[in-house]
């Protein structure tokens, strides 16, 4: 008997790179798209046709208008690295290349100026979406409960320079972080007037003079 033919493989580089490229295009769409027009306003159909895909290539590629918007969402966390575990974030090994918890909260807050005015946007949609579709409530619930873990390693990373302030524990600290960098801080302290760079400078104001010891 012949060898058996031996089956093409189908994951080539080319093909790869095809394949990010389409989801890059997908992702920038929506993200224009939910930004601009909401979570109702934006349409899968209108995605696809602003990225040149199909609809199914929307599917595919990212998945279904939830999981679209959680995945624009956390590209623009990674700064448009595509998807990566928080710690691999860029930002995040900028703040734990500090020193000093001083550092650290300094470096944190100014990430938060620049990613929240393009991501606070994205959750408040996704949270209004949250009133009629179950599905999108549980989302948003699950990004936050994820935000708060986050918080937690922050917390510990504060405490292992040495200089948090004494009988706080990682709970009430990350908490504390949890509360001021959500959407609904950043909404409201933003319609009192503030920019993205005066948020910063509140947060690393409360934090170091919560948190830090003298």
């Amino acid at each position: 008997m012949s060898d058996p033919v031996k089956r093409r493989r189908y994951d080539s580089p080319a093909r790869r790179a095809a394949a990010d490229d389409t989801r890059r295009a997908v992702l920038g769409a929506a993200r224009d798209l939910f930004i601009s027009r909401g979570w109702a306003g934006t349409l899968v159909t209108e995605v696809a046709r602003s990225a040149g895909v199909s609809v199914d290539t929307v599917y595919t590629s990212v998945g279904r208008k939830p999981e679209l918007l959680l995945a624009v969402h956390d590209n623009e966390l990674a700064e448009g690295a595509g998807p990566l575990p928080a710690g691999e974030r860029a930002y995040v090994a900028a703040v734990r290349s500090s020193s000093t918890a001083r550092g650290m909260i300094e470096t944190y807050a100014e990430a938060l100026s620049r990613l929240l005015p393009c991501t606070v946007p994205l959750l408040l949609a996704l949270r209004e979406a949250g009133d009629s579709d179950p599905a999108c409530r549980d989302l948003y619930a699950a990004v936050s409960a994820r935000r708060a873990a986050n918080m937690r390693l922050f917390a510990a990373d504060l405490r292992a320079t040495g200089q948090l302030r004494a009988g706080l524990d990682d709970d009430w600290v990350a908490d504390l972080v949890w509360s001021m960098n959500g959407p609904e801080y950043f909404e409201l302290i933003t319609s009192r007037g503030l920019d993205p760079t005066d948020y910063a400078q509140l947060l690393t104001r409360v934090w170091v003079s919560t948190l830090v010891r003298e």
